[in-house]
């Protein structure tokens, strides 16, 4: 929940990959809560092979007004980004801005409604 009167900003953080087209579906997210959130600043980051990373991205929202920052983590499973680098990254944005709420939301892929989902797309005909 963001603060009564604050500026809510989004990042969906996504692996990386050096394939631009690679970024399509993750941007494709972005505009989606656009549609459903007019009123918050999303951004795309990315852990590695692509830009921006969570800070760059987390800088430009504080820049653009935000006051709260929410990281939803595009991953299916609990790997080593979402486990270990993840959570230090978060850490060490909170020290460089104290004044601004950070949440970290789960990654996606222990999502039930994504569970559900992708259950019903591989059965699909």
């Amino acid at each position: 929940m963001t603060p009564a009167g604050s500026v809510l900003g989004i990042v969906l953080l996504a692996h990386g990959s050096r394939d631009e087209r690679w970024r399509q579906p993750i941007e494709a997210v972005a505009a989606r809560v656009c549609q459903y959130a007019p009123d918050a600043r999303v951004t795309c980051a990315y852990m590695e092979l692509a830009t921006p990373d969570l800070p760059t991205a987390t800088a430009a929202l504080i820049a653009s007004g935000a006051r709260a920052i929410r990281v939803v983590p595009l991953f299916l499973g609990m790997g080593k980004h979402a486990r270990e680098d993840l959570p230090l990254q978060i850490e060490a944005l909170r020290q460089r801005w104290p004044d601004i709420d950070f949440t970290l939301a789960r990654i996606v892929g222990e999502e039930p409604e994504l569970v559900d989902l992708l259950a019903k797309i591989a059965i699909k005909s």
